[in-house]
């Protein structure tokens, strides 16, 4: 029904006659109270810098773009800060495209002054190169409906757009260090504005011969007001800027109730400006991180941990059989060289194989596990090991063993463990018992070269 108003341009007098006396009771066309604030929206674009404001039925864009300009002579560290508005004539018939009209030089204004004098923008934080390349702030506003109070909605919009825009960050280099390299988005993350505080314009306006105060005034409120005026403060109070449009006059106790309403407003708003950038911010950041793969369930994650048991069962398998296959082939290998030496004899071929393939060695094949146990407990016994140091008499027999005859004959188990030498030999130097048992170590370390001398000399013994 407003935008049937706003075709027609003018407004009936028992319309205007309406509002006025509605207000004697406190009451306004649309439902509100004089002091009740419309129904604020905030929404932001999928790029940086971009806000779509609603209050009530005014709609309002805000875009917010940055780029290197050289900097003003008496201001050389300082960056730029630069609004522009467009009307519509979409948003009201009353506009007209082109030209920019005197009410629209007017917002851009109340703007523009509510954000610079009261340095609600960090400028010199915009310097890059001091007298040569500053960072310019442009600001465009976009009037998409005009449902009353442009002012508010604009400035709003405005800040939203501050609030998320990023600009590139730059560095400077080169031979002189007044080069200055700008990166793209890619390669660093932008860097967003430094805004100090944020300056709130609340409009109020004044109808009627009583000069009736309300705030925030509908499109058809503001056709029948003999005066407005905006206050920008902030949500500490602090007064930014004010400006009378003309109209009829104010009283001092009148601005002073103003300020005092606009100061709870302003608070209101600003909160309602934080949350919403807020809530950009954080969905922001959600899109920049890296998604982690879904985390398994309970019976695939047991299933998993099976395949990496039974792999790892394999490979232990594998390596096993590798180690096997190798002591197979030594052993193999020395058979047969003690076959082509003749060592081997029909009574040794069955004499049974004792320990495994880890165990296995030359020098402990054909040694029983009984004649072992009895000579490591001759080891311990002084009384034995005194008799086998001492001195052979003649009538008794030698009873020390060779090396080579230990390995190349067949072994009769005895009270002392050890076997009768074979008439006829020539004996080699005589030895002990401790000297027949090896060490374990010191057989591994034996390679197969000592090992083909030692059976070549067994069997020439023999």
């Amino acid at each position: 029904m407003e935008q049937r108003f706003a075709s027609l341009g003018t407004m009936s007098v028992n319309e205007k006659n309406f509002i006025q006396t509605a207000l004697l009771s406190d009451l306004r066309i649309d439902g509100r109270g004089p002091y009740d604030y419309r129904n604020l929206k905030i929404q932001f674009g999928s790029e940086d810098g971009s806000s779509d404001v609603q209050l009530g039925q005014t709609r309002v864009l805000g875009f917010v773009t940055s780029q290197l300009v050289q900097p003003y002579k008496d201001r050389p560290n300082e960056g730029s800060l630069a609004i522009f508005t467009e009307f519509s004539p979409m948003a009201d018939p009353s506009f007209e495209a082109g030209r920019p009209s005197e009410f629209a030089v007017e917002l851009g204004r109340i703007v523009d002054r509510g954000l610079r004098e009261s340095r609600a923008v960090d400028t010199e934080s915009l310097c890059v190169v001091s007298g040569k390349w500053v960072w310019s702030i442009r600001i465009d506003l976009h009037i998409l409906d005009n449902g009353g109070n442009l002012v508010d909605a604009a400035n709003i919009a405005a800040l939203a757009a501050l609030l998320t825009s990023r600009r590139p960050e730059c560095s400077v280099g080169g031979e002189d260090g007044q080069e200055v390299v700008v990166h793209p988005p890619e390669e660093r993350e932008p860097l967003p504005l430094i805004v100090h505080h944020l300056p709130i314009a609340i409009t109020f306006a004044f109808i009627g011969e009583e000069t009736r105060m309300v705030i925030d005034p509908s499109y058809l409120e503001e056709a029948v007001m003999g005066g407005k005026m905006t206050v920008t403060l902030n949500s500490n109070a602090d007064i930014c800027s004010i400006q009378k449009a003309g109209g009829d006059g104010i009283l001092q106790s009148d601005i002073m109730r103003c300020l005092r309403f606009a100061s709870m407003k302003a608070a209101d708003i600003t909160d309602k400006i934080k949350k919403a950038v807020e809530a950009y911010d954080k969905g922001r950041t959600l899109k920049k991180i890296k998604r982690h793969p879904v985390p398994l369930k309970a019976d695939e994650a047991g299933q998993q941990r099976d395949n990496i048991l039974v792999e790892i069962e394999k490979l232990k398998t594998e390596i096993q059989d590798t180690r096997i296959d190798s002591e197979c082939d030594v052993m193999e290998t020395e058979i047969q060289l003690s076959a082509k030496d003749g060592s081997v004899t029909e009574e040794n071929k069955h004499i049974p194989f004792i320990g495994g393939p880890s165990s296995w060695d030359p020098y402990s094949k054909g040694v029983d596990v009984d004649e072992l146990k009895v000579s490591l407990a001759s080891k311990v016994s002084p009384a034995l090991v005194d008799k086998l140091t001492a001195p052979q008499s003649a009538a008794e027999p030698d009873l020390t063993i060779s090396d080579d005859h230990a390995r190349n004959s067949d072994p009769i188990p005895s009270s002392r463990g050890i076997s009768e030498p074979a008439e006829g030999t020539n004996q080699p130097k005589p030895r002990t018992l401790l000297d027949a048992v090896k060490p374990k170590n010191k057989r591994k370390k034996r390679d197969m070269k000592n090992t083909k001398k030692l059976r070549v000399h067994g069997s020439d013994g023999v």
